[in-house]
């Protein structure tokens, strides 16, 4: 399942509600439910906390198309704003995680030139997420380097503490996109929580794929545009630390639960590596899209 979190337009009605994407439609899921009795959760956070019965209960539901809905249950995807797919417990970014993004970093962002014997944990708080089309805050007062990061998307499913490698896949839900924007000249003695952490940091979306609709996450094109011009161009197999050793590795010390997001790591391309450093700008449009998830979309605007 293709999963949103959406508004319909040209309505006073602005609650977010939780949708699956069909070809070109939107279904609400809780009307779905309730005409046929059942009850499914409003919000995609609990859908996922709800576990595998309510994934069923959805994929029956939808089943046989849009004939005979109940009215205001189906949207034309046109018709509908996205949001955020949900909001994270807690976002977990991966640094260096590319082999190319080692080296790049090494030489613009002073990091180690060897590559790290373990995955580079970072957080990224829950208010840093924003959604598609929403806009990236640049604040001149505090940063003159917003730099972009097109990164796979983990959502967890099912709580993970002290998993295996071979455990690893059967405690996710699904795939999305994490934009990890950065302020790279707000980096504080190496710690990168306010240079990553500021609000609207993580663009994420436009849908959360369900894990049976991915049949390899480590084989994914990954790409990023400027203003239409490709900055990112990569694939999820030269990850250095792959997904399942992540999740391994981060559930040997920290509790993960339904609904926390992992951002896999960026490949090479970010504005701090360009010769000579390329930044965003209010009026720039960034595109980060991942294959079979979709294109994440967002302006940038003056937010002094």
């Amino acid at each position: 399942m293709r999963l949103v979190t959406y508004t319909p337009t040209g309505t006073t009605d602005t609650a977010d509600r939780l949708g699956a994407q069909v070809d070109g439609l939107v279904y609400d899921l809780a009307a779905l439910a309730r005409h046929a009795g059942a009850e499914l959760p409003g919000d995609l956070l609990s859908f996922v906390r709800a576990g595998a019965a309510a994934r069923e209960i959805a994929s029956l539901l939808l089943e046989g198309g849009p004939a005979h809905r109940p009215a205001g249950a189906v949207h034309r995807l046109e018709d509908v704003t996205l949001r955020a797919p949900l909001r994270p417990g807690k976002i977990i970014g991966v640094g260096l995680n590319y082999v190319e993004h080692v080296e790049e970093s090494s030489r613009s962002l002073d990091t180690d030139k060897d590559l790290p014997p373990r995955p580079v944990l970072f957080s990224k708080p829950a208010t840093a997420v924003t959604g598609p089309g929403a806009p990236i805050l640049h604040n001149a007062d505090l940063t003159t380097q917003l730099d972009w990061e097109c990164e796979l998307a983990v959502v967890i499913g099912a709580t993970a503490f002290r998993v295996t490698e071979e455990e690893a896949y059967g405690h996710i839900f699904g795939y999305s996109i994490v934009n990890d924007i950065s302020a790279r000249d707000q980096r504080r003695s190496g710690q990168w929580f306010f240079s990553k952490g500021q609000d609207s940091y993580a663009p994420f979306g436009p849908a959360v794929v369900t894990a049976d609709e991915v049949p390899d996450p480590m084989a994914l094109d990954l790409e990023l545009r400027v203003n239409g011009v490709t900055k990112q161009k990569s694939n999820t197999r030269h990850m250095l630390f792959p997904i399942a050793r992540l999740i391994a590795d981060i559930s040997s010390g920290v509790t993960l639960e339904p609904g926390d997001v992992i951002a896999t790591g960026s490949p090479s391309g970010v504005g701090a590596g360009m010769v000579p450093p390329e930044f965003l700008v209010p009026g720039d449009t960034v595109e980060a899209t991942v294959e079979i998830i979709g294109t994440l979309v967002n302006p940038v605007v003056d937010a002094r």
